[in-house]
């Protein structure tokens, strides 16, 4: 059963997620609102990273999946990423910050 991290990890782990950009939109994961959880797997000893893409069909998924996996290397050992679906992004998850790196690269949000 996952559990909750601790605030310093929790913390570590998005500020190194907000290396990961998405390839389509040219801002981060976390920025998105791509990543909708982050617990800890203890039987696994391993992150698991709730996120989803902006469409189920992406063709991006394995850029985005070695991106995670270099994001969070020396600060996790293991980690896996539990793509989710449900429910779906949407545009309203886009952070404060997020939709300020958009108008910068001339998206209209």
């Amino acid at each position: 059963m996952p559990t909750s991290l601790e605030p310093a990890l929790f913390d570590s782990v998005e500020e190194g997620l907000k290396d990961v950009i998405d390839p389509e939109l040219g801002v981060n994961i976390v920025d998105l609102g791509l990543v909708y959880d982050l617990a800890w797997d203890d039987e696994n000893d391993a992150l698991i990273v709730s996120m989803t893409l902006t469409s189920a069909g992406c063709p991006l998924t394995d850029v985005i999946e070695e991106q995670v996996s270099q994001s969070l290397d020396g600060i996790v050992e293991r980690f896996r990423i539990n793509w989710v679906w449900m429910p779906p992004w949407g545009p309203e998850r886009i952070t404060d910050d997020g939709r300020d790196m958009m108008r910068a690269i001339g998206f209209a949000i």
